[in-house]
């Protein structure tokens, strides 16, 4: 088991099928339950969350400021971040939103030392508003903070079960990969993780891996850091 991981939880995962009620409580109580694992096993957890369950700046109207879109889309992420601390609390964990930015009583500003006394009294921190900075994904800073926590994995919760060597959406044929390179993922412009967020994976020497959320138990499979399990669900990405 992993000492220590943050996991990139997007907001479509969090909605599932009910896009239109925003919250899919079965999928996030599942999660939980995952998570809950992972600290009685004596692993650190901390979560990045995505809003495009409420809004994606990419999704914006034509002729809308991009800079206000992904403001939008960074509250987006602070409405789904007090969601789940919420139901974390409700099963008995303690957690904490951290955020880039101030916003009054409802978050804390992150603090490298605070998330890592936080994380080893078994709370899990929760981070929103991305950057806080527009044009950065919530891969980016989930990438930064894995490198700023010393994580020994960052785990990459998707709607697909690893990296293809294709979009398997729009191509049957697609092979999937158990392991690649952040080099083949920027050089084959594979979309899976932004390339802001390779890059510095590449840089900082981060191990990633992408899974499927929908495969049972996937959070806590790819914690192990058994590689056979890894492959049966996912794909390692490494240097």
């Amino acid at each position: 088991m992993f000492k220590r991981v943050v996991i990139k939880l997007s907001g479509e995962a969090l909605a599932g099928s009910q896009i239109t009620k925003r919250f899919d409580d079965v999928i996030i109580t599942g999660i939980i339950s995952q998570i809950q694992t992972l600290l009685d096993d004596g692993c650190e957890v901390a979560l990045v969350v995505g809003g495009g369950n409420f809004w994606r700046g990419r999704d914006s109207k034509d002729g809308m400021d991009k800079v206000k879109s992904d403001q939008i889309g960074m509250m987006a992420t602070v409405m789904n971040a007090v969601y789940l601390t919420d139901m974390l609390e409700s099963a008995g964990i303690g957690a904490v939103v951290m955020t880039p930015v101030i916003i009054g009583t409802v978050t804390q500003q992150f603090s490298k030392k605070a998330a890592l006394q936080y994380m080893a009294q078994k709370n899990v921190i929760v981070f929103a508003a991305g950057t806080g900075h527009p044009f950065f994904s919530t891969d980016t800073i989930a990438a930064i903070r894995a490198a700023e926590l010393e994580a020994c994995a960052l785990l990459f919760a998707k709607n697909v079960d690893g990296v293809y060597d294709a979009d398997p959406r729009q191509n049957n044929k697609a092979v999937k990969k158990q392991h690649i390179t952040y080099r083949e993922i920027i050089q084959n412009n594979l979309t899976v993780i932004d390339t802001a967020a390779s890059a510095i994976c590449e840089e900082q020497k981060i191990l990633s891996i992408v899974f499927g959320l929908d495969e049972p138990g996937a959070i806590v499979k790819c914690a192990s850091g058994d590689d056979k399990k890894i492959y049966e669900i996912g794909t390692k990405v490494t240097v």
